[in-house]
């Protein structure tokens, strides 16, 4: 029998300078963006090294999770690959090359625990449109949101539990923990759309397996779109917290699993560079990357879809 097939899905992420521009145009749908906003983005990866290792974590992960779900089969019974919604390898050139292999059952997995209609909604409609471009030849599971897996939240717990002793000398009174997702547009909410619902259930399962007196959720790397997004935004939650009294904050970004944009600046350079400004003790937890804690989290995902 042919192997089954398990596609990963990640947002996408230029790897050098000279790919913003057309990766930035193909996030627009296809609109050119001012060369002011290029010039923006850019030199926001600019300060991150030229770009993130994002598609080399995921391939890391897809040739790890390949070897845990095959470990001990005679024959190879999962073929895993990774595509990306905005740059290469595109998800529906991937599917392609697997209609190809001859796979024809396939297990589509967004590295993403919560969904959203924009998001993972968004993946989706990747997934249908080459789907149907290729002739319907997969038979497909897709796994919406895995937000309350077990093993993931004991992952987040465990890497929260490593950082705190980084605020070893501070009262832990004065000590708090901020859970944040990347924002959307408040219209979500329009949808009763469970993107807010599900990261307040797996924050406050994190925050129960932990004991956690003092957390919050906070909202981070909104778009610039002229519509409200979901807050309160962490710079904005930062100077709540300082207010309130708190000394030290650990950011844990739950919404996130690998190293791109949105960790490397929009936390460690952002929020590190407010918290500082602030006097605040600052850390995040690390991101699960391709630590094989995580990917056996996502085999038992994959085996149960």
């Amino acid at each position: 029998m042919a192997p089954t097939g398990v596609l990963l899905l990640a947002y996408g992420s230029p790897e050098r300078p000279e790919d913003v521009e057309p990766y930035f145009t193909h996030i627009r749908g296809g609109r050119t963006p001012s060369a002011e906003a290029v010039a923006h983005l850019r030199e926001r990866y600019e300060r991150v090294g030229g770009g993130t290792p994002l598609l080399r974590i995921t391939q890391e992960v897809r040739e790890a999770l390949e070897a845990e779900l095959n470990d001990g089969a005679g024959e190879p019974a999962y073929r895993v690959h990774a595509g990306m919604k905005h740059w290469h390898p595109f998800a529906g050139d991937v599917m392609r090359g697997m209609a190809a292999e001859g796979i024809r059952r396939i297990v589509v997995l967004p590295l993403a625990p919560h969904y959203s209609h924009i998001s993972i909604g968004g993946y989706r409609r990747i997934v249908d449109e080459a789907q149907a471009a290729l002739g319907d030849p997969f038979e497909i599971r897709f796994v919406e949101s895995w937000h309350m897996e077990p093993a993931f939240l004991d992952l987040v717990a465990d890497r929260v539990r490593a950082a705190l002793p980084a605020f070893a000398a501070i009262e832990p009174e004065r000590t708090v923990c901020v859970f944040t997702a990347h924002s959307l547009p408040e219209r979500i909410r329009e949808w009763r759309d469970p993107y807010e619902s599900q990261l307040h259930e797996s924050s406050e399962a994190v925050a129960k397996r932990l004991g956690l007196r003092h957390w919050r959720i906070a909202w981070q790397s909104a778009g610039s779109t002229g519509e409200p997004w979901i807050g309160p935004d962490i710079l904005d939650e930062l100077d709540a917290m300082k207010r309130a009294g708190f000394a030290a904050v650990l950011q844990v970004p739950i919404g996130f699993v690998s190293d791109h944009l949105e960790i490397l600046y929009d936390i460690d350079v952002e929020a590190a560079g407010r918290a500082a400004e602030l006097g605040l003790a600052f850390a995040r937890t690390r991101l699960p990357n391709a630590d094989p804690d995580f990917v056996r989290t996502l085999a038992r995902i994959v085996t149960a879809a």
